[in-house]
């Protein structure tokens, strides 16, 4: 899954290392703790080589997990009960399961989308399996290193013609035939990787239900509505990120503001 998932080029990893790439098939899943236990590892890793390590994001969940030192319940899937709560909410509507959340977990539900169904059955998950809110699960223990957490953003509508330019570019680039192989290659619609942006709006090209001009255009609008939710994620209000335009901004403004702030932490 390198074109649809904007996997780094093989002339980018060898400009400057990079980690957590390539370590699952499309049919596993990396939960967040799994993801935060292997991102903390290789931070500590980089440190003890005394290197700077850069988490880029993404989802903002899993940045979060590791930057805020989120406590995640380890609690492996369970396929039956998630099948169970799956088939609830396509009989009976997300917003019913998530009613069933807030029944047993209304802190959790606050901060869950009704219509993010895969978290809300994940919450749901831990609560019944370990009989306590999840959200009682979820401290938080300040990770032992310093952070900077760098913003970019830019204008709305510029922000989304440049992800139309990029999402025809990964279409030229190939990415009807990459979703092909994965399908003949026997990974189901029904699996995460495959359900995710930039891969489930193929579904009804290949039964025969849409033109790849009809998948092109579900794409473009599903990544507005993913760069939306991003905002809720990562806020411009947020005052522990440093934003900058990025039409405006140059690398070397951003670059001076990391060196700054490396200078003022205390040595060990």
């Amino acid at each position: 899954m390198d074109i649809g998932t904007a996997k780094p080029t093989p002339e980018e990893r060898a400009r400057v290392p990079h980690y957590l790439i390539d370590i699952a098939d499309p049919d596993q899943t990396v939960g967040l703790a799994e993801f935060q236990q292997q991102a903390c590892a290789a931070i500590a890793d980089i440190h003890a080589r005394d290197r700077l390590p850069i988490l880029v994001g993404g989802t903002g969940q899993y940045v979060r997990a590791v930057i805020e030192g989120w406590s995640i319940p380890q609690v492996p899937p369970h396929p039956e009960l998630r099948a169970t709560l799956e088939a609830q909410a396509a009989r009976e509507g997300a917003t019913a399961l998530h009613t069933r959340l807030a029944a047993l977990d209304p802190v959790a539900a606050q901060r869950i989308d009704p219509h993010n169904v895969r978290r809300v059955i994940r919450a749901l998950e831990v609560c019944l399996i370990t009989g306590r809110p999840i959200s009682e699960q979820q401290r938080k223990h300040r990770p032992p290193y310093a952070i900077l957490q760098i913003g970019l953003t830019m204008e709305r509508q510029s922000l989304y013609a440049r992800a139309d330019r990029r999402i025809e570019q990964m279409i030229a680039a190939g990415l009807e035939d990459e979703v092909r192989r994965l399908v003949e290659a026997g990974y189901g619609w029904h699996l995460p990787a495959l359900s995710s942006l930039g891969y489930a709006q193929f579904r009804p090209y290949f039964e025969g239900r849409a033109t790849i001009e009809d998948v092109v255009s579900e794409i473009k609008r599903a990544t507005r509505r993913f760069i939306r939710h991003q905002y809720n994620w990562f806020r411009p209000t947020d005052p522990a990120i440093r934003w900058y335009d990025a039409a405006t901004t140059g690398v070397e403004t951003i670059e001076a503001a990391i060196r700054d702030w490396l200078s003022s932490i205390p040595p060990k």
